[in-house]
């Protein structure tokens, strides 16, 4: 569980290092990626779209966690307002950061720009604030999951669903904003069965992987959902904002291939190499992720000013771009290990 932390969280990263394209316009930069321009990549999306993933490792690493923190005598109160503090104290920090730099730059240049690009650096703490609300509703999760057990998922998955029904036939857009507490609810709760599924047969796995990528095709081939799992500028509508039940199909793939390719990977992890890419990766988790846009940013702004104020990515990918890639992710990182050796971030513990 901690190497399928460790995977989702880089895949996000560096998906966001790597393929977003800037198109600079009045109102400030605004992203767009490969798959704007090339519509045939998107089953891609299918294995690098991670989130379920890494709210199904979350809701195991939670769980997991309260059964220590409770062995100990600690309160269920306690134990939430403890990861909530660890995760909110250091975003608070960025937020502050980014919102007194957005001040003061607006003094000197246009506001609207540079409030626009505040809030495209801030834009990944969306998938933060989903995971504290998660946290907040640890106490009611873990009730239902003790009363009702595997019943709790086929309601939310049923709730989704219905959710998508009032949305797309009755025209009830507001309703799809409740999927993004039941559907990433749905991927945290199914963490609490990781155990009971690595100790299920072999066939199982092969089932929940068979059953999430016959979901998948058949609500995507029918055309009712887009084929990408992320946003795509132009599409009529996205998987991700807000979730779908596609997302729910995508959660039962993703979440039954890593119990396919388990034994492959333990063996693996057993080597040493492995095991200390892993513990680095799971060691700065949060940190690289609250601060990746930041090292983005400015990598841009350097990039900015070393060709005068050109936006040399503003074109359709071609082999040139493709080329520039390890470098795109380069200077990011460079730029946010600094940010995150001056704020001296805390390391997080494995899963």
């Amino acid at each position: 569980m901690d190497w399928l932390r460790a995977v989702s969280l880089l895949v996000v990263v560096v998906w966001h290092w790597a393929f977003t394209i800037l198109r600079w316009t009045p109102d400030g930069p605004q992203p767009t990626s490969p798959l704007g321009f090339l519509s045939g990549l998107w089953p891609l999306t299918w294995l690098l779209q991670v989130l379920p993933m890494f709210f199904y490792v979350g809701g195991f690493a939670h769980l997991t966690a309260w059964r220590r923190a409770e062995a100990r005598g600690e309160g269920l109160r306690e134990f939430v307002w403890a990861q909530v503090r660890r995760l909110v104290w250091p975003a608070a920090i960025l937020v502050a950061v980014w919102g007194l730099l957005g001040l003061t730059l607006g003094q000197f240049f246009d506001a609207r720009w540079v409030g626009n690009t505040v809030m495209l650096v801030l834009s990944p703490l969306w998938f933060l604030g989903v995971y504290v609300g998660l946290l907040l509703l640890l106490p009611l999760s873990l009730w239902s999951h003790r009363r009702f057990g595997v019943l709790t998922l086929v309601w939310l998955a049923g709730t989704a669903m219905v959710v998508d029904v009032l949305r797309f036939r009755y025209g009830l857009d507001w309703a799809g904003w409740i999927n993004l507490v039941v559907v990433w609810g749905l991927a945290h709760q199914t963490g609490f069965f990781y155990r009971d599924i690595v100790d299920s047969p072999r066939r199982w796995d092969l089932s929940l992987m068979s059953a999430g990528l016959f979901g998948l095709a058949g609500l995507v081939l029918s055309g009712l959902y887009p084929g990408s799992m992320v946003g795509v500028p132009g599409d009529r509508m996205s998987n991700m904002a807000p979730p779908t039940f596609a997302i729910v199909a995508l959660l039962l793939f993703q979440a039954g291939l890593a119990e396919v390719v388990r034994p492959g990977m333990e063996k693996l992890l057993e080597k040493p190499r492995w095991q200390r890419f892993c513990d680095l990766a799971n060691r700065y988790a949060l940190p690289l992720f609250l601060f990746h846009t930041t090292g983005m940013a400015l990598a841009r702004a350097l990039h900015y000013l070393v060709v005068e104020g050109g936006i040399v990515d503003d074109r359709e990918p071609d082999l040139v771009w493709w080329l520039q890639r390890p470098l795109a992710v380069l200077l990011p990182l460079l730029f946010t290990v600094v940010a995150i050796a001056a704020f001296g971030l805390s390391r997080r513990r494995p899963a």
